[in-house]
């Protein structure tokens, strides 16, 4: 594992957005949601593309918090241009669950 120092760290933007509207992907290789993200007023709104339709439905995202990085540069995806990276961790079965925060924090809350 590769060592990294706290500036490094902290050069990474993963903040709290809540999920404002979800789509299916079917461009994509894998399947996927389309989705978009509302990180506050400072961030405003982010597109994203995200692997998670074995585990969650359209329903069970809407208005969920998450953790992404909103600092990555832009991202095409197929047709799709992807502006955040939402954060989440492969289960037994090498399906993605979401990197989520337990608690009701602000959009836009930089992880620290």
């Amino acid at each position: 594992m590769k060592q990294i120092n706290w500036d490094e760290f902290t050069q990474v933007e993963l903040r709290v957005g809540k999920i404002i509207a979800v789509d299916d992907f079917p461009e994509a290789r894998n399947p996927a949601y389309k989705l978009q993200l509302d990180f506050g007023e400072t961030i405003g709104i982010k597109k994203s593309s995200a692997q998670i339709t074995e585990l969650y439905t359209k329903a069970q995202l809407l208005d969920k918090r998450v953790v992404a990085v909103v600092n990555f540069p832009k991202k095409q995806i197929g047709p799709f241009m992807s502006e955040c990276l939402v954060t989440g961790f492969h289960n037994d079965d090498n399906h993605v669950a979401l990197c989520v925060p337990d608690q009701d924090v602000p959009l836009g809350s930089k992880l620290l």
